[in-house]
């Protein structure tokens, strides 16, 4: 597989192309705007957007006539409420026109039709391929006398054991990212879901919150709280990976770019010390299971003015080459979608406990709903798990109240 960079014969100096990016991609898609201005001309205006607003802002923007932007930087699981209502174009047949450029077949089983397709048709083209593992700080682990959790059982046990011990100290057991965003808080209970082999919908797309194994996962949620940094319910990005880059917290669940960070920025008190494993499961000897958290893909909004420019812009940011350079860029916190980089020489080398990881996460996987009401699903999912982080309801309670909401939705 090749990870030649692709040329462009062609300047397209004078032409503009808007881009919707969520806020967590900016890294990323501020490296591609200068590599591709650099090479083509072009100008990309960025637009920065919070973490679950893409599917929301995407479809105001055209339902409005505005047709500001070019492009979109999806959540994957809003593919099929953003396909039935229209919103991004359908890029099918121009894939296969020019599958030998875009090589589909390297995206990684994981990403490539979750990420890309709804109703046998394609919206878009991978370029951040999340999956959440568990990272940790071996220190802190060794200090306290734990190993590294396998099982959901033992992560609360490791995690309630080094706060009891060093919360004077400003040490905790590990980071919940509680704040109420789907990719934050949501990713905390389908982390658990996945571990225990479990479902968010049946195969009828019917509520399965109220199964046995669902409300378990809810309880180990809940029960760890208690042991987690301050304060779970207001822990996001911005605070939750400086207390686990900063030595504060054994563990934290999370996309595995953080692997790039914990080595190389310079702010990190870990380097050397940090380690990654699967998510934990439910039982002991059960197969882990990576969760889908997140996800992102490109795609060319139907409002689009320059529609060829903006398919030009998504094959080129997607291709290899590209793909090796930005995942290998610190700061960019993306992780690659393509076989070829994630295997390549230069990425395992740059980042071999990464590279490792995100070969693990690949082999099984749980995506989260594609279905065209997944977005207010998972919204109304995580309004209900912040009250229970909150102290406000318990997890039986929050299950209830939110398969009574999901059951009205889902009719």
């Amino acid at each position: 597989m090749s990870l030649t960079c692709p040329a462009f014969a062609q300047d397209y100096s004078g032409q503009k192309l808007n881009w919707l990016v969520t806020q967590p991609r900016i890294g990323a898609a501020t490296k591609l705007k200068e590599m591709f201005e650099a090479m083509t001309g072009a100008t990309i205006e960025l637009t920065a957007i919070p973490y679950d607003a893409s599917e929301s802002q995407a479809t105001l923007d055209v339902s409005s006539g505005a047709n500001q932007y070019d492009m979109i930087d999806y959540w994957y699981a809003s593919i099929g409420a953003m396909a039935e209502n229209g919103i991004m174009v359908d890029i099918t047949d121009k894939i296969e026109a020019e599958k030998d450029y875009i090589q589909p077949e390297d995206f990684l089983e994981p990403f490539s039709d979750i990420y890309m397709e709804y109703g046998g048709r394609r919206y878009g083209l991978p370029w951040d391929g999340d999956a959440h593992v568990l990272f940790y700080n071996q220190e802190l682990l060794d200090a306290n006398g734990f190993g590294v959790p396998t099982t959901w059982d033992e992560y609360y046990d490791a995690t309630k054991g080094i706060t009891e011990a060093g919360k004077a100290d400003g040490k905790y057991g590990a980071v919940i990212m509680g704040v109420n965003i789907p990719v934050a808080l949501g990713s905390g209970f389908v982390n658990r879901v996945a571990g225990y082999q479990g479902r968010l919908l049946t195969k009828d797309n019917q509520s399965a919150l109220l199964e046995d194994i669902q409300l378990i996962c809810a309880q180990q949620l809940e029960k760890v709280v208690p042991y987690c940094f301050p304060t779970p319910a207001e822990v996001g990005f911005e605070n939750g990976i400086p207390a686990f880059l900063g030595g504060n917290a054994a563990m934290i669940e999370f996309w595995t770019d953080l692997g790039i960070h914990a080595e190389n920025d310079p702010n990190s008190a870990i380097a050397g010390k940090w380690g990654v494993t699967s998510l934990p499961v439910g039982v002991a000897g059960q197969k882990p299971r990576a969760a889908l958290n997140a996800g992102w893909g490109l795609g060319i909004s139907t409002g689009s003015q320059n529609q060829d420019l903006a398919w030009e812009f998504i094959k080129w940011a997607t291709s290899p080459a590209v793909q090796l350079e930005v995942s290998s860029t610190p700061g960019t916190f993306s992780d690659p979608v393509r076989e070829s980089v994630m295997t390549s020489k230069e990425y395992t080398v740059f980042a071999p406990k990464v590279a490792e990881a995100q070969i693990a996460a690949s082999k099984d996987f749980m995506p989260w709903p594609k279905i065209p009401e997944s977005p207010q699903l998972m919204r109304i999912l995580t309004d209900e798990l912040a009250k229970m982080m909150a102290g406000q309801q318990n997890y039986q309670e929050t299950m209830e109240v939110t398969d009574r909401q999901w059951k009205r939705l889902l009719g």
